[in-house]
């Protein structure tokens, strides 16, 4: 297997990064737009509204990335990081890059000394329900989830 490293992801990767920003969306049914991923990612970047792990062969092609967002929590009077978005290039999966990635987070959380990493996804997500669970994630059984959209 290739040597794969793990980065926080900077405006230099955006090139790197927009094709598989593009293959994420496309999973969930969105349109290609590469232009609008551009401007979407850079500003999260410059703004630093977001933190982009990467995880990238040795011959520098971006296979895997998670992106966390900032929220916080009264209660605790801390900083929360919401994973939102993590996904593995097709070629590389099974391979343990997405546990990696998930790790790169949680690690971050620590240093950041957060009160930890939420996340949420579909209940036929079968692998990454799984994949929560074998990365110390605790499904919430007492919570319900609301959303509103406009």
């Amino acid at each position: 297997m290739k040597t794969i490293e793990l980065k926080r992801a900077g405006l230099e990767d955006l090139d790197l990064l927009i094709p598989l920003f593009e293959a994420y969306r496309e999973f969930y049914q969105q349109s290609p737009n590469p232009v609008a991923a551009r401007h979407f990612l850079r500003d999260r970047i410059l703004a630093d509204e977001s933190v982009i792990f990467t995880a990238q062969t040795g011959d520098v092609k971006t296979i895997g990335f998670v992106q966390l967002y900032p929220i916080f929590s009264s209660t605790r009077m801390k900083r929360l990081w919401l994973l939102n978005d993590l996904f593995v290039d097709k070629g590389f999966r099974q391979m343990g890059i997405a546990e990696r990635l998930i790790q790169k987070a949680q690690e971050y959380a620590m240093a950041t000394k957060s009160a930890g990493l939420i996340l949420e996804t579909g209940r036929d997500n079968l692998p990454g329900n799984s994949l929560y669970i074998k990365c110390g994630f605790h499904k919430d059984q007492e919570h319900n989830y609301y959303h509103w959209s406009t």
